[in-house]
């Protein structure tokens, strides 16, 4: 069974802003699988929405913040019964390391710095997983990476971002590790 968990932030004020671009593209998954299974939709699981089909589970923030998404592992009962390889685990977050349009799928590396990718490291007590790196760095204008990932994205990034998410729904189904879409 195939887990993906996207990484964001809770609440209205966080909708839409690049810190969030995993758990759009869970959402994004969430759309293609429930229009072909349908079911029950998002379920509230304590911090965590979950739906579960026959072989995947998807896994987005509710309740917490990205810096603490490896709760969603470590707190009874854990959502995402994670076997301890982890081998079956792929995190969906946001990347400054990669342009907006790129992605990389990565298993046991990821970006320099990422504090939610780090807090699941740390409650897996272990770095073999799977990253989805979403690239959203587009700044013409010098702008801090904390400012800039709180912002959000354009009419014009959205088209973009929806373009990456669908190449990496395909990457994903054909095992191709990275891209770039414009």
């Amino acid at each position: 069974m195939k887990v993906i968990l996207g990484l964001g932030n809770p609440g209205i004020d966080y909708v839409g802003t690049r810190h969030n671009a995993g758990v759009v593209f869970v959402d994004k998954i969430f759309s293609i699988q429930y229009s072909v299974l349908g079911g029950y939709g998002w379920r509230k699981h304590y911090d965590a929405l979950v739906y579960k089909t026959s072989n995947l589970v998807l896994v987005k923030t509710k309740d917490i913040f990205m810096n603490e998404s490896g709760r969603l592992i470590t707190s009874p009962p854990a959502p995402l019964l994670i076997s301890g390889e982890g081998s079956n685990l792929y995190v969906a977050h946001d990347d400054l390391d990669l342009k907006l349009g790129e992605y990389k799928i990565q298993f046991g590396k990821g970006p320099k710095d990422h504090n939610g990718v780090e807090s699941v490291e740390n409650a897996l007590k272990t770095k073999e997983f799977w990253r989805i790196r979403i690239g959203i760095d587009n700044r013409t204008t010098p702008v801090d990476g904390e400012t800039y990932v709180l912002q959000k994205f354009t009419t014009e990034e959205k088209i973009i971002l929806e373009n990456t998410l669908d190449a990496i729904v395909k990457a994903i189904n054909t095992n191709q590790e990275s891209g770039r879409q414009k």
